[in-house]
């Protein structure tokens, strides 16, 4: 896991410390980090608290730009305790609402994914988000992570500045 973190900070570069990554000096990385869990997801229509997602599923994602590269968004991803993932995205919405998929990410089927991701790539960024809008409003964007025994979604967390 820390290898592929290595790597991804590497393309962006950024240096890493630990399994949260810091900015070095003189970059302006912006860092977005989500704890990622089962009793996050929101039901469609929820009337109750009833968990929706995996009641023993974890995870983490950190999303970060590039240093002059205002259009590239990396993002590492990991998962536990949950089924063979099929699916990942950054969504539009604020924590308790569910919202549109604006960013497709690689499945965790192993638990791990990372990747770059440029605006204008086919099949990565929908609609008209762009990396700016993520980064400037993190508390307006969730990651999730989807199974077949919760394809709604397995984990989520909403995406906010790395502590």
């Amino acid at each position: 896991m820390l290898k592929k973190i290595a790597i991804a900070a590497a393309a962006a570069g950024l240096a890493v410390a630990g399994v949260a990554g810091t900015a070095a000096a003189g970059h302006e990385n912006t860092v977005l980090e989500a704890t990622l869990d089962g009793r996050s997801e929101v039901a469609t229509g929820a009337t109750n608290n009833k968990i929706v997602g995996d009641p023993n599923g974890r995870g983490e994602a950190y999303v970060f730009g590039i240093d002059g590269d205002p259009t590239t968004l990396c993002y590492v991803l990991t998962v536990d305790k949950i089924g063979t993932a099929v699916a990942a995205h950054i969504h539009e919405g604020a924590a308790g609402t569910n919202g549109p998929v604006v960013v497709n990410l690689a499945a965790p089927a192993d638990g791990n994914a990372a990747d770059c991701l440029t605006e204008g790539e086919a099949g990565k960024f929908v609609g008209d988000q762009t990396v700016a809008e993520i980064l400037a409003d993190p508390s307006g964007y969730y990651v999730n992570v989807h199974n077949a025994e919760y394809p709604g979604g397995a984990v989520r967390g909403q995406l906010a500045p790395q502590q």
